[in-house]
């Protein structure tokens, strides 16, 4: 079994670049770094460095140990946050995954009520939509497929629905409109605002096929918060969930749309574990109040 220490000491070699350079921010000799290369070496049976110059430089095997060591370092990281706080009288770690919107809208003030109700629970956030995130939340706020949304091992449980709205300058000429029908964004130019084939993409794109056309995306922004800065600009619209339209500058507003409305579903799945959790079934709770009563929280999303 790798040795988590050696396994610090080598990604920090490869992050500042140098022996010596790792050896100054670990606290270490330069003679102590070395030697856990060489043992690390010696575990892996790899070349991890190979020499450049007076110095060394990552070998193509060393950079994929480097990268692919990210995750389980960070796992690692967490279990010794457990201990610490088993050994500092914590009561407890609860890990809740969100996405970006949810997290910008919800997530601050539920956090900042439940520890100050729970002061001793540490909360970890972890941004679950980015792909390849190996976590297993306690609760993870996600967006439903349209398949449904089951996951093995986790209860499901409906937060709220979340239509999408369009987001267009103030000085467009459908600004004038409160609400506006799919069709009416058919000849615009469009700022995407997701992956291509991400879930709230494919959402977008069905919605208008559903209407007789397919957007044409100029920008591929990528996310909500470069899209609205497209959108002030006057490049184009956009079509985005309500909740990721929260805060516009003043260069913006946004419309209802209808006939037929974007919509996508979010629930919470709430990891079973066979024993009590408090601390999630809390948060859960919080998160139910707040999309029965969304008026107590800004504007969010309608139940």
């Amino acid at each position: 079994m790798l040795d988590p220490h050696r396994l610090r000491v080598f990604r920090a070699v490869v992050g500042s670049g140098s022996v010596q350079a790792a050896a100054d921010n670990l606290g270490l000799t330069s003679s102590a770094v070395s030697q856990h290369l060489s043992a690390l070496a010696r575990e892996t049976g790899l070349v991890l460095f190979q020499r450049q110059g007076r110095g060394i430089t990552p070998t193509a095997a060393g950079l994929e140990l480097a990268a692919q060591s990210e995750e389980a370092m960070s796992q690692w990281g967490r279990l010794d946050a457990v201990v610490g706080d088993l050994r500092e009288g914590r009561s407890g770690r609860l890990t809740v995954g969100y996405f970006s919107s949810a997290g910008s809208a919800w997530m601050p003030e539920l956090v900042k009520s439940l520890t100050a109700q729970l002061p001793d629970l540490t909360v970890d956030l972890v941004l679950t939509e980015v792909t390849g995130r190996n976590v297993t939340p306690d609760i993870d706020i996600v967006i439903d497929p349209p398949d449904g949304g089951g996951r093995p091992g986790y209860r499901h449980v409906p937060l709220a629905s979340d239509p999408f709205v369009a987001v267009v300058p103030v000085e467009h000429e459908l600004a004038s409109f409160r609400a506006v029908s799919l069709a009416d964004l058919r000849g615009q130019t469009w700022v995407s605002n997701d992956l291509i084939g991400s879930l709230g993409h494919r959402i977008v794109v069905s919605t208008c096929a559903a209407a007789g056309f397919t957007p044409r995306f100029a920008v591929q922004a990528q996310e909500h918060h470069s899209a609205i800065q497209f959108v002030a600009a006057g490049v184009g619209i956009s079509v985005m969930p309500r909740l990721a339209a929260r805060a516009l500058p003043r260069e913006v507003t946004r419309l209802r749309i209808t006939e037929p409305t974007p919509m996508r579903h979010i629930s919470a799945l709430v990891r079973e574990t066979g024993r009590p959790n408090p601390a999630a079934e809390h948060l859960l709770e919080m998160l139910l109040d707040l999309n029965t009563h969304p008026s107590r929280r800004g504007r969010p999303v309608a139940g």
